[in-house]
């Protein structure tokens, strides 16, 4: 995909294709991660379900860019039906303890800490007039003029976005409340509209460069981008607050990087100076 990454050698990238094989690194690392399992037979998720509670996540054990992935799952009969749809993915399933707080992406490389993004599902903001399907309209217009296409989407208003409105009792025509956040899709990807902001990174306590930096060292990778959820914010030491590290991308998307919604586009050309300089085996082997 024009966009993503390629300074891992095949043996860390091979290490990296699947979230049974982060959560087995990061256990044996000490990071934290949700609790969860690998499964064929649905009834072991109903099972973990019994066992753990929701809210859970289903995704499948083998995918990218959120495909699949549903959450959060907050009783059994969304969680059969996630099930199922996960399953036209792959035929091996996650289902893992679902946290609710901010969603980042750390980029990792050579050591640093290269960038780092918070991410949002799709969502409009209410001005007290204007219905949702106008202020869908009024924000795609913004991202294209921010030049934000085609590395980010337009919000939707097809069937996925009124079906998921419909479960809050809202639909295109529904006008929300000054200030009201809206959310249109649970996903946090770009394909339904999910857009990113820009944190700065020397905001980063340094007990949460150095675990980054640690998971880097744990993958023995050149670069990786870090999917975490941390409960209260990044900015803030993650001993003192609910982590879970969800996985890990050897292929990292960097281009979206360039692309924010909210905050200003850093320039990463050292660190691309850097990557480039490396001797990476295999890079162009899949």
């Amino acid at each position: 995909m024009d966009g993503c990454s390629n300074y891992n050698s095949l043996s860390v990238r091979k290490s990296c294709r699947s979230k049974e094989q982060a959560r087995n690194k990061f256990k044996q690392g000490g990071i934290a991660h949700a609790q969860g399992l690998i499964f064929f037979n649905p009834f072991k998720a109903i099972k973990f379900a019994k066992q753990h509670g929701f809210p859970l996540v289903i995704k499948p054990n083998v995918s990218g860019f959120s495909r699949g992935s549903h959450f959060p799952i907050r009783n059994y009969k969304e969680l059969w039906k996630a099930i199922f749809f996960a399953k036209c993915w792959w035929p091996f399933t996650v289902v893992e303890q679902y946290l609710q707080g901010h969603n980042y992406r750390v980029v990792v490389a050579n050591g640093k800490i290269m960038s780092v993004l918070e991410r949002y599902a799709p969502f409009v903001i209410g001005d007290g007039k204007s219905t949702i399907e106008q202020l869908i309209d009024v924000e795609n217009k913004t991202r294209e003029e921010m030049g934000l296409y085609p590395c980010m989407h337009p919000l939707q208003k097809g069937p996925q976005t009124t079906s998921f409105l419909k479960k809050s009792g809202y639909d295109l025509q529904t006008v929300p409340t000054k200030n009201e956040n809206v959310t249109l899709f649970y996903r946090i990807s770009l394909a339904p509209g999910g857009v990113v902001e820009v944190i700065d990174k020397s905001l980063l306590p340094e007990a949460n460069k150095t675990l980054f930096k640690d998971v880097l060292k744990l993958f023995d990778a050149n670069i990786l981008g870090i999917d975490v959820i941390m409960e209260k914010g990044i900015t803030l030491d993650h001993n003192e607050q609910k982590v879970i590290f969800l996985e890990v991308n050897s292929r990292p998307y960097l281009k979206m990087h360039s692309y924010p919604r909210y905050g200003k586009a850093e320039d990463l050309s050292v660190h691309f100076d850097e990557l480039d300089s490396l001797d990476i085996s295999q890079p162009d082997t899949y």
